[in-house]
């Protein structure tokens, strides 16, 4: 597909996203790396939005070292993370990456509690189930 995108039905990828969603709420990280690394590798190219999903699985990642303790992996997986979420919104990333990588980069350092891994509504605003 020219966007980059694999075959990937809508309904399946949305599926894949609530699921990775849930996980990363709760603080299930490392499950949530690998829902996520589901989307990503259903990506045919590497592009701009390749390297957002390459972003957000890494920031499971840090987060499951900031539950270990593990302060190398908070800060070798958080600053590769941070660089890859950086920048605007992109449209074709269905998650809030703006206020996720505000909020990781607080939790990281010790400032806050775990961000939390929202859907975009359709105008584009962050979208919470609560």
């Amino acid at each position: 597909m020219a966007d980059g995108r694999s075959l990937m039905a809508p309904e399946e990828r949305r599926a894949h996203l609530e699921h990775a969603r849930e996980l990363f709420n709760r603080g299930d990280y490392w499950l949530a790396h690998e829902a996520l690394e589901t989307v990503w590798r259903s990506i045919i190219k590497e592009s701009e939005e390749a390297r957002v999903w390459q972003g957000l699985i890494q920031a499971a990642a840090a987060m499951l070292h900031r539950q270990r303790g593990n302060r190398h992996g908070i800060v070798k997986l958080g600053a590769a993370a941070l660089a890859k979420l950086g920048g605007p919104q992109r449209p074709e990333i269905e998650f809030d990456t703006v206020t996720f990588r505000v909020q990781l980069g607080r939790a990281l350092a010790g400032d806050a509690e775990a961000p939390r891994l929202e859907f975009r509504g359709d105008d584009g605003e962050r979208k919470t189930d609560d």
